[in-house]
């Protein structure tokens, strides 16, 4: 393996029977990057972190992670990864600071370097005051910082997250991500992170978008809203289908959400009353706006609205 890649995967894949999670996906990720997996509920991501972080055996394919074959060097490459997974590894009738003891015994860690890197992790997640209390007393805010902490007392070469902030407000959410850039500048850890709120991957240097356990498509998230489009046009309405039908020939494919209908625009957008006054009697709002990470991951996983009116 090149020494340059942290993760690097060759047509990795998953059966459970007759199913494919996983199905032939090639990664190739730098050290000290920041890389996002991202795809609807059952695309395949949890099980491709589950069998880089060795709770998984692959089906077929190889994976390598921190220079260590998936395959027979399960215990190697253990040592060189942090996991945090959808639901918490913490015991809730422990206190913050037993938590990360026993998370630091579990990694061979001295007394001396647990006492130390703890301290320093509380301070860095907000919870030193918190460090004697016990985590069912904790929010779920500061529950998930320490779960991180947990996941990193160790100093991993790598660190998984799979979906690190699922269930939290916005503040907790960017204090979270505050917390992680701060462990990447400072430890230089590679990231690799699945999440449902895409804005959070926005920052990442590559992100790839898994679709029935097939890589899709990927590249610089930016890059990947700039090639979508230049801008979206939203139109709502009570009678998505027929006007999809409607304006497609004028406006190309459409994507049906709901009441609203999206157009991909690369031309500068038109004015709008006229089309406004076109379409008084059959939409609600008429919009236009700058494309989003979210735009490509519908785009991706969504069929225009033609194919679902066929597929109907």
């Amino acid at each position: 393996m090149t020494t340059e890649l942290a993760i690097r995967a060759q047509f990795l894949t998953k059966r459970y029977g007759a199913t494919i999670a996983v199905a032939g996906i090639d990664l190739a990720i730098p050290r000290g990057g920041f890389f996002g997996l991202l795809g609807p509920n059952g695309a395949g991501k949890t099980s491709t972190i589950h069998m880089l972080s060795t709770l998984l055996r692959p089906t077929s394919g190889e994976a390598w992670v921190a220079g260590y074959a998936v395959n027979g060097q399960s215990l190697a490459v253990r040592g060189s990864i942090g996991v945090v997974f959808q639901d918490p590894a913490l015991d809730r009738s422990l206190s913050a600071a037993e938590n990360l003891r026993f998370a630091g015994r579990l990694n061979d860690l001295s007394r001396a370097e647990i006492h130390r890197r703890s301290t320093e992790l509380l301070e860095l997640f907000g919870l030193s005051e918190k460090r004697d209390v016990p985590v069912a007393s904790l929010s779920g805010g500061m529950r998930r910082a320490l779960d991180i902490a947990r996941g990193v007392i160790h100093q991993p070469r790598i660190l998984f997250l799979d979906e690190p902030t699922i269930g939290l407000d916005v503040p907790n959410r960017r204090a979270i991500w505050r917390h992680i850039a701060r462990l990447r500048a400072e430890l230089g850890m590679t990231v690799f992170l699945t999440t449902h709120y895409l804005e959070e991957a926005i920052d990442c240097d590559q992100v790839a978008f898994l679709s029935s356990g097939r890589i899709v498509r990927e590249g610089p998230p930016r890059t990947l809203v700039e090639q979508l489009c230049r801008h979206i046009l939203e139109v709502e309405t009570d009678q998505p289908a027929q006007l999809a039908e409607q304006l497609e020939p004028r406006l190309g494919a459409a994507l049906i959400e709901g009441e609203s209908l999206q157009f991909r625009c690369d031309s500068d957008p038109v004015e709008l009353g006229s089309l406004q006054a076109e379409l008084a009697s059959k939409a609600k709002a008429v919009r236009w706006r700058r494309p989003n990470l979210n735009d490509v991951f519908l785009w991706v996983n969504r069929p225009p609205a033609s194919q679902k009116r066929r597929a109907a």
